[in-house]
């Protein structure tokens, strides 16, 4: 390969996802406001994140290959960030326990050489199990996932407030969906094994 890969990600999971594939790669944070535009749907705000932190990092990086991710989670339509505090992680554990949350993880690959750009959305579902709050408050002491969308990280503690997950790609719901990207990257001609 001659194109350098940059993971646009501050996101240690995602880099220890993207290691999985065995090919060289560095990681640059975009600097990019994640909020949403009014009346965008939670799955384009994924997508359009991806992209723009893509071609943010492409912009100082010309000839580059580069991934854009972003995640977005949803119940009932509504969108659920990150909760940056326990207090809002409480709340939403106690809306989302028991009930069916999507989370959106869009994949963007940006070819900063030829502007070629690639994207798609993989969504993941996850039940979670009905909780009382003493399990809660538990699990949100010993786990923390305060930068985490919808409070909960299903490669640690969090899989035990899961009851049951449904999806393609079980990486997409830690942030970075593997198997898209692997045939991604064979587009650009990069070819993982």
């Amino acid at each position: 390969m001659t194109q350098n890969l940059i993971l646009a990600s501050s996101s240690a999971y995602r880099r220890e996802l993207l290691t999985h594939l065995q090919v060289p790669f560095t990681c640059v944070t975009p600097d990019v406001d994640e909020t949403p535009l009014p009346h965008e749907l939670p799955q384009d705000t994924a997508l359009r994140l991806a992209q723009v932190k893509a071609k943010k990092v492409g912009a100082a990086h010309a000839s580059a290959l580069i991934i854009g991710c972003d995640q977005v989670a949803t119940l009932d339509n509504r969108q659920l960030g990150k909760p940056l505090t326990h207090d809002n992680a409480t709340r939403q554990l106690r809306m989302m326990q028991g009930r069916e949350v999507t989370f959106h993880s869009a994949l963007c690959l940006y070819n900063a050489a030829t502007q070629n750009m690639q994207a798609e959305v993989v969504p993941y579902i996850v039940k979670f199990r009905k909780l009382t709050d003493t399990q809660i408050e538990n699990y949100l002491t010993k786990e923390q996932p305060y930068h985490c969308a919808g409070s909960a990280k299903s490669e640690g503690l969090g899989i035990a407030i899961i009851e049951k997950m449904t999806g393609d790609d079980p990486n997409a719901l830690i942030g970075l969906p593997l198997i898209a990207l692997v045939s991604m990257l064979y587009n650009e001609g990069l070819a993982v094994i």
